[in-house]
């Protein structure tokens, strides 16, 4: 059976990328959390940096690193969401197949992107 006949992933299959996003998930905590914690620590904290002669400079680039780590939080938030959202397809039978064409996505791409819900041909007609 070729890769365009079948329609969905079998529990063998579903069961593998099951593992790789319950790895990728606990990886992607474990980062967020730490990425909290360093931004709770910057608020209370500041800066080691005692021997820079302007203070503005010090608080502009506090500024700077804080909102960047926040916006790195923010997306591995996102992407810890999207790896919980992929277990539920498993679990809901959806797993594996475009949202856009209806047809599976390829294991490669699912291996690489276990929370995709586009098979690469939609990615690319959507540019």
């Amino acid at each position: 059976m070729s890769q365009e006949e079948k329609t969905a992933y079998s529990q063998d299959e579903l069961k593998e990328f099951e593992e790789i996003i319950l790895q990728k998930l606990a990886i992607a905590k474990e980062e967020l959390h730490s990425l909290k914690e360093t931004l709770s620590k910057k608020n209370d904290s500041g800066t080691d940096y005692t021997a820079s002669t302007s203070k503005l400079l010090e608080d502009g680039a506090d500024t700077l690193e804080r909102e960047s780590m926040s916006q790195l939080a923010a997306r591995q938030q996102k992407f810890v969401i999207n790896l919980e959202n992929a277990l539920v397809r498993i679990k809901n039978g959806t797993y594996g197949i475009c949202v856009d064409t209806g047809k599976l996505i390829s294991k490669e791409r699912l291996k690489a992107v276990p929370h995709t819900m586009h098979s690469i041909e939609a990615k690319l007609a959507k540019k």
